[in-house]
């Protein structure tokens, strides 16, 4: 078996069974499975998954009959990455109002120059169409004191944009 991790992507309508049969194929052929993310998007289902266990060429020859009897579309990635590498978020950012075009853009452009490292970000488009309401979730991790995020994001959403940031408070042990 090899050492290097591959980044297993797969996208396709969402429909019920693809974790199970996407997994159960690795698990059967031998690969193994590393860190995740699966989630539904606008009708869709994405797969981001760390594997292990042979080539890219062997991981797509192994995948492709399973993601063409699902609609999904497949790609594979060699990564430098490895397992045990979590970085815990010590903030979060909520972001919420009318939907428009450079929240992202604008709220994330502030948080990187204030040196903060997103972690992870969710978002979704709530409302109607006549009123969307943008809402964004941010996760993420900055040696930076609080005050100084704060006063990073003062401007960072627009006046039609409430942006306000937390510490999260992690009990381990």
């Amino acid at each position: 078996m090899m050492n290097d991790w591959l980044m297993l992507t797969l996208i396709g309508a969402d429909r019920p069974g693809i974790v199970a049969r996407v997994t159960d194929t690795l698990y059967r052929a031998g690969w193994t499975l590393g860190e995740a993310s699966m989630m539904r998007l606008g009708g869709n289902f994405a797969i981001m998954m760390m594997v292990r266990g042979g080539e890219a060429d062997d991981l797509e020859a192994l995948l492709e009959p399973v993601a063409d009897a699902l609609g999904l579309r497949l790609h594979v990635d060699a990564i430098a990455g490895g397992l045990h590498r979590h970085m815990i978020p010590n903030y979060q950012v909520r972001v919420s109002g009318a939907d428009r075009a450079g929240i992202v853009a604008q709220v994330t452009g502030a948080l990187a120059e204030a040196g903060f490292n997103i972690l992870d970000l969710e978002s979704d488009v709530a409302g109607d169409e006549a009123n969307p309401v943008y809402v964004m979730t941010i996760q993420g991790d900055s040696d930076q004191p609080l005050e100084v995020l704060r006063k990073a994001l003062e401007t960072a959403g627009g006046g039609d944009v409430e942006v306000s940031i937390s510490p999260i408070d992690t009990l381990i042990g």
